[in-house]
C-alpha cells in the first residue's frame, strides 16, 4: 500500500468508521498496527515489540479498527448482484439470477492440545472450516470463519443461513455449488456420477449428454470460488464474525438447505435447454 492509498484509507476510518485518536496513539498508528497483522499475520508480541507498545494496547486498538472497519462495510463490502437476462459472459451467461459461487476452505490454525481432535480434517491436518462466498467477478460477498475442519460443509452452511447477520439467499435467486452439498432450493450443485472438473474436458474431450455440458458449465463458473481461496499462514487467535453482509432488497429469504423434486426437476429442465442451445448455436 503507498501512502497515498494509507491516509485516504485513514480518512475513511475517520470519518466513516468513527475511528479516534486517542492523547497516546493516533489514528494512522491505529491503523499500521490493525494492517500489520492482517498483511502479515504478526503476533501480538511481535507488534508489540515493532511499535514498542504493549500487548494490551494492540489488541485494544486492533479490535478498534476492526470496529471502524466494520461501520464501514456499506463502503466496502460487495453486494451480489444476480446474472441478467442479457449476460453474455461465456462461463455465467447459462446461469440466470444466479449470484455467485461459495465453498468451503480449510485454514491451518494452531489451537490448545485439548481441542486439536475437533480441528483435524479428512486429511488429518488441524484447521478451521472456512464458508467463502464470492461474486462472479472474484469479489468476496460472504465469509464465515471458525468452524472446526471436522465439520462438514453442509453444517457450516446451516449455521451462516440460521445467523441473524448471516448469509442472505433471496427466494428466486441462487448460488452455484459442489456436490459435497445439497442440490436444493437456491443451491445449485452438479450432478453426481457425470464429469465435472476442468481437466475432464481438456485434449478434446466433449460433452456427450446435457447432465455432462450442464457439469462442464457449472464447473467453469463455479471455479471462481476455487480461484478465489487464498493460501494463508497458520494462525492462533480467532476474531468473532462481527461483519453483517449487503444483499439484494428484499425480506423472502431463504433459510434452509433442502433438497425438493421440483428443484431437481428445474435443474434438469436448465440442463436440457443449455445442451439444446450449445447443439443449435455451436456454443
Amino acid at each position: 500500500m503507498d501512502r497515498q492509498s494509507f491516509h485516504k484509507l485513514c480518512q475513511i476510518l475517520v470519518t466513516k468508521g468513527e475511528l479516534r485518536s486517542t492523547r497516546n496513539m493516533s489514528t494512522e498508528e491505529m491503523v499500521a498496527i490493525f494492517l500489520n497483522i492482517l498483511a502479515h499475520h504478526h503476533k501480538n508480541r511481535v507488534i508489540k515489540f515493532n511499535f514498542t507498545r504493549s500487548g494490551r494496547t494492540v489488541s485494544k486498538y486492533f479490535h478498534e479498527c476492526l470496529k471502524a472497519m466494520i461501520r464501514c462495510q456499506k463502503d466496502f463490502w460487495k453486494s451480489p448482484e444476480p446474472v441478467p437476462e442479457n449476460s453474455t459472459d461465456y462461463r455465467w451467461k447459462w446461469f440466470k439470477n444466479c449470484l455467485g459461487a461459495l465453498d468451503g476452505t480449510y485454514i491451518r490454525v494452531k489451537v490448545p492440545e485439548r481441542e486439536k481432535p475437533k480441528y483435524i480434517t479428512r486429511k488429518g491436518e488441524i484447521a478451521t472450516n472456512v464458508l467463502g462466498v464470492c461474486s462472479q467477478d472474484l469479489q468476496f460477498i460472504y465469509v464465515l470463519a471458525g468452524w472446526e475442519g471436522s465439520a462438514h460443509d453442509s453444517r457450516v452452511l446451516k449455521d451462516a443461513l440460521s445467523r441473524r447477520n448471516g448469509l442472505k439467499v433471496p427466494t428466486g435467486y441462487y448460488y452455484l455449488v459442489d456436490a459435497g452439498y445439497t442440490n436444493g432450493t437456491g443451491f445449485l450443485a452438479p450432478f453426481r456420477g457425470q464429469r465435472y472438473h476442468l481437466n475432464d474436458w481438456r485434449d478434446g474431450h466433449r460433452p456427450e449428454t446435457p447432465n455432462e455440458f450442464f457439469n462442464m458449465k457449472h464447473s467453469s463458473a463455479r471455479n471462481v470460488i476455487e480461484r478465489r481461496e487464498m493460501a494463508l499462514d497458520p494462525i492462533e487467535h480467532q476474531v468473532d464474525n462481527q461483519f453483517v453482509d449487503g444483499t439484494l432488497e428484499t425480506n423472502d429469504y431463504i433459510g434452509t438447505v433442502e433438497s425438493s423434486e421440483d428443484w431437481s426437476v428445474w435443474r434438469q429442465n436448465l440442463a436440457n435447454e443449455m445442451w439444446n442451445t450449445w447443439n443449435g448455436n455451436g456454443e
